[in-house]
């Protein structure tokens, strides 16, 4: 069965864009776009990675990386929803790809390697500024997302250190049709070979998943069963062929499915904002209705029905609805702590009409509005979900965050990073804009706070 491929994906020359034109042009509308301009030309990766005819420098991972243990998928053999995965070192994988001789051995793909994590002393490359705006790279930088609230341990089998990847494949490696884990914005960026991406709009989802909206088609080019998926005749396509050095940003909810023309490395990162953050909760939501309605039979004999759903939902999706209150309420509190950092600093300049302080505001009235909806819905019901503000406020892991977003946001709006207020001037500050007891046990916690502040901030506007 053949595709219907309609278009192609815009390209734009990124140096030429603003970040501001970029969030409203591609962001906001949850538009896909190449980015044409050699961004990448200063990575460390362009020289290391590549050898002088422009193919996969595979001797210098070998010599460098060889011990990391790594993911890879065998192309050639389906398991379940996805390709079968298999563990092998960098030097294993390498030795297999430089040997195959057979037009029958698998085609293999290394996917998923947590390189940043692994080797922060080595910076193959720099986030574009474009892409910068990374709640969840950021929060994963400073706090695990899922934790255990008694003990405070970690449950490593369901955490995930980062969602920043590195991708290497042969010639005729792929990855099967999918939207990305919790609908989050990615960008890739390919330090050499080529791709070709065929996008699905989100609109059209639901002709590529069966009648009851649980399993997706497998791959678009293979033999499609028209009478499990009788609405795929009727999807069309967007294609793009992505060349070295290029970066493809993917919007969310876009499935796609992505073929290598040649033998490619690329770099790939997940990350969401205040412009896909209703992307994230409905996901979220509808997860965990499914997980709720899968072990509904064992509800009436479970000591607590609700805290296996929750745990559930986490080894699912790798998170769950207490982990994503948590990170709102401490992502919320950090802009609230660089807002009020950055006004003090700026108090004669109407600084907060400045695009860095817009950009916070709107942050906070994003998570606001998320928090709304998931209060109505009762998605955190546990008492034991809360953030202590004195502790966090004292606490050098939240500092550290701050201390992230603060230099990010200087970044990205081009200003200069602004010392952060003491703990001291903080609590005090921030007494005015949250509960007499100083903690946030609630979603409704969290917007009554937020409402405070943002009250304050308002007649500052221009």
């Amino acid at each position: 069965m053949g595709i219907n491929i309609v278009g192609q994906i815009e390209r734009i020359n990124g140096k030429e864009l603003s970040y501001g034109d970029f969030a409203e042009r591609y962001l906001a509308k949850n538009q896909p776009v190449v980015i044409i301009s050699d961004l990448t030309e200063d990575w460390r990766a362009m020289e290391d990675w590549v050898s002088e005819n422009g193919r996969p420098n595979l001797h210098f991972f070998a010599t460098h990386f060889g011990k990391s243990r790594v993911q890879v998928a065998d192309c050639d053999t389906r398991e379940y929803t996805d390709q079968k995965r298999l563990e092998m070192s960098v030097t294993e994988f390498v030795e297999q790809w430089t040997n195959k001789n057979s037009i029958e051995e698998s085609v293999l793909y290394l996917k998923d390697w947590h390189f940043v994590k692994e080797y922060p002393d080595y910076t193959a490359y720099q986030t574009p500024k474009l892409f910068s705006d990374d709640w969840l790279n950021i929060y994963l930088d400073n706090y695990q997302m899922h934790e255990d609230r008694d003990n405070f341990q970690k449950y490593d089998q369901i955490s995930c250190s980062d969602y920043r990847f590195v991708y290497m494949g042969g010639k005729g490696s792929w990855t099967p049709l999918h939207a990305d884990v919790f609908r989050s914005y990615s960008w890739s960026a390919n330090v050499c070979g080529k791709k070709r991406w065929l996008f699905l709009p989100p609109p059209q989802s639901h002709l590529v998943y069966d009648r009851y909206m649980k399993n997706c088609v497998y791959d678009i080019f293979g033999e499609v069963n028209e009478t499990k998926f009788p609405g795929f005749k009727k999807t069309t396509w967007l294609e793009c062929i992505q060349e070295p050095g290029e970066i493809i940003f993917v919007p969310s909810g876009w499935h796609h499915q992505v073929y290598n023309l040649e033998d490619t490395i690329s770099i790939n990162h997940n990350w969401l904002n205040a412009y896909n953050l209703s992307w994230v909760w409905d996901l979220l939501w509808k997860d965990y209705k499914d997980t709720e309605e899968s072990i509904e039979d064992i509800r009436d004999i479970c000591d607590d029905f609700e805290a296996i759903c929750q745990r559930n939902l986490a080894a699912n999706t790798g998170m769950n609805l207490n982990d994503f209150f948590i990170f709102m309420s401490r992502f919320s509190l950090g802009n609230m702590v660089v807002l009020q950092s950055y006004s003090d600093k700026h108090k004669a300049l109407n600084s907060c009409s400045s695009a860095m302080a817009q950009n916070l505001l709107l942050n906070l009235s994003t998570i606001r509005k998320i928090m709304m909806t998931m209060l109505s819905a009762g998605g955190v019901t546990s008492e034991e979900v809360y953030m202590d503000l004195r502790e966090t406020l004292e606490d050098p892991q939240f500092l550290r965050l701050v201390r992230d977003m603060g230099r990010t946001y200087a970044m990205i709006h081009m200003e200069e990073e602004d010392q952060v207020l003491s703990s001291k001037e903080l609590l005090q500050k921030l007494s005015g804009f949250a509960d007499p007891k100083m903690q946030i046990c609630s979603p409704k916690d969290l917007v009554e706070m937020i409402n405070h502040h943002n009250t304050f901030f308002s007649h500052l506007l221009a």
